[in-house]
C-alpha cells in the first residue's frame, strides 16, 4: 500500500497539518458535570504524539441549559471546563499536534440511560428528534437568537484558547439536523420552509455569528450527514440539485471545510457516479471535503456500539479516490481510539501491529 498521499502537509487559513489525517469527534462521556479532567487532556496528547494530523474533539456542548442529556459529555462554557480545555490543547501542543473543538447542541433528545436529565426540558424546531416522537419543547424566536449567540461564544473561546479551528456539529440528528430535516421541522416560519435551501437559515445564521466571532482567518469546519440515527437510508439531499442547494449557503456563510459523514466512505451518494459525499460536495461547492466512514476497520461504527468487533482493513480504495482528488483530508474514528499510534503505525509501514477493534475500547480512555 502507498499511503504517501496521506502524508502531505494540508493548510487552510489558521490551520497548517503535518499530514491529511484527522481524528473523528467521538462522545467518550469522562468529563464529570462537564469539566475535561487531566485524563481527557492525556488522551488527545496521546493522539497527537501519534502524528495525527488534526485532532476534532468529541462534541462539547455550547451554553444553553438543555444543550445536553449526559452529565458527563464536556462543556464549553463556564470557567472550570474551559481550564480543562486550555489544558487539553496545551498538551497537544506541547505534542506538536494541532486541533478544534467540536461545538454542539443535542437538541431533542431521548432521556439519557443513567436518569440524568437537564434542569430545562430539550429543545429543538418543533419538539421532535424523529417522526412521532415529542420529547421537548419548540423554540422560540428568543431561544433561537440566543443559542447562534452561545454558538458564536463557544468559536470565540475556542479561538482565544489556542485551537486551530472549529468544527459545528450538524449532523446525526443533532439540533442544527434537526432543522435541516423535515420530519423534524415542521415550522411555518423562517426557519422552516418546505425545501431543504429554505430549512438551512438556521444553521447559515450559526455559521455567520461564528465567522463575525472569529475573523476571516480562522478555518471553520462543519459536520454533517444525509442518514439519521433513525433512519440510515434517509437522504436530505436526494439529488445533486438539492446537494448544492443545501451546502452553497453553507459555504458562502463561511465554511471552510466540509466534514461528510457516511456509514462507509466508499458507497455512491448518488447514482451514477461513484463519487461518495465528501466527493460530491467538494465537487458542488468547490470546498475542501473530508471523508470519513468505516476506514482502516471492517464494519461500520453503528454496529461497533451493538458489540460487533472490526479487524484492520486495506486502505488502498481509500488511496485511489484521494489520488483523485474526490477529498481533501481523511477522519479516522474506531482506530485511533484502540490505538493512539495507528497513524504513526500506517506512515511507517507497520501494518503488521495494527489492531482490530472491539467494544470495550468504548469504556476506557487509553
Amino acid at each position: 500500500m502507498n499511503s504517501e498521499i496521506l502524508f502531505r502537509p494540508f493548510r487552510l487559513k489558521s490551520l497548517n497539518m503535518k499530514n491529511r489525517v484527522v481524528m473523528a469527534p467521538m462522545t467518550r462521556s469522562f468529563s464529570p458535570n462537564g469539566v475535561p479532567t487531566d485524563d481527557v487532556a492525556n488522551y488527545y496528547g496521546k493522539r497527537a504524539q501519534g502524528e495525527v494530523g488534526l485532532i476534532l474533539s468529541e462534541g462539547t456542548v455550547i451554553d444553553r441549559v438543555s444543550s445536553s442529556n449526559d452529565q458527563n459529555v464536556p462543556h464549553f462554557y463556564g470557567e472550570k471546563a474551559l481550564a480543562g480545555w486550555q489544558n487539553v490543547i496545551n498538551k497537544v501542543h506541547d505534542a506538536g499536534g494541532a486541533m478544534g473543538p467540536q461545538i454542539w447542541h443535542m437538541g431533542i433528545m431521548d432521556n439519557h440511560h443513567s436518569g440524568w436529565v437537564p434542569s430545562a426540558p430539550f429543545e429543538g424546531p418543533s419538539g421532535l428528534n424523529r417522526p412521532g416522537f415529542n420529547n421537548g419543547n419548540t423554540m422560540t424566536d428568543a431561544d433561537i437568537a440566543d443559542t447562534i449567540a452561545a454558538f458564536g461564544r463557544a468559536a470565540a473561546d475556542a479561538k482565544r484558547l489556542g485551537f486551530e479551528t472549529v468544527e459545528i456539529h450538524g449532523a446525526h440528528g443533532y439540533l442544527i439536523d434537526q432543522f435541516f430535516w423535515d420530519a423534524t421541522n415542521l415550522r411555518s416560519d423562517i426557519y422552516g420552509g418546505k425545501t431543504l435551501a429554505e430549512r438551512t437559515r438556521f444553521a447559515v445564521e450559526v455559521i455567520r455569528e461564528i465567522r463575525r466571532q472569529v475573523g476571516d482567518d480562522f478555518a471553520l469546519i462543519i459536520r454533517l450527514s444525509q442518514f439519521k440515527p433513525s433512519a440510515y437510508t434517509n437522504k436530505l439531499a436526494k439529488t445533486p440539485q438539492e446537494m448544492e442547494a443545501w451546502l452553497n449557503p453553507l459555504a458562502e456563510a463561511g465554511i471552510d471545510i466540509f466534514h461528510c459523514s457516511q456509514r462507509r466512505f466508499w458507497e455512491p451518494e448518488f447514482e451514477g457516479s461513484d463519487l461518495n459525499f465528501a466527493g460530491w460536495a467538494k465537487k458542488l461547492t468547490g470546498k475542501a471535503t473530508i471523508t470519513v466512514g468505516s476506514i482502516g476497520l471492517t464494519g461500520e461504527f453503528m454496529a461497533a456500539f451493538a458489540g460487533e468487533s472490526s479487524q484492520p482493513s486495506s486502505l488502498d480504495e481509500l488511496v485511489r479516490r484521494m489520488d483523485r482528488g474526490d477529498f481533501d483530508l481523511v477522519a479516522v474514528g474506531r482506530p485511533l481510539l484502540a490505538d493512539p499510534f495507528w497513524v504513526q503505525k500506517i506512515h511507517e509501514q507497520r501494518t503488521s501491529e495494527l489492531k482490530g477493534f472491539s467494544v470495550e475500547a468504548l469504556s476506557q480512555l487509553v
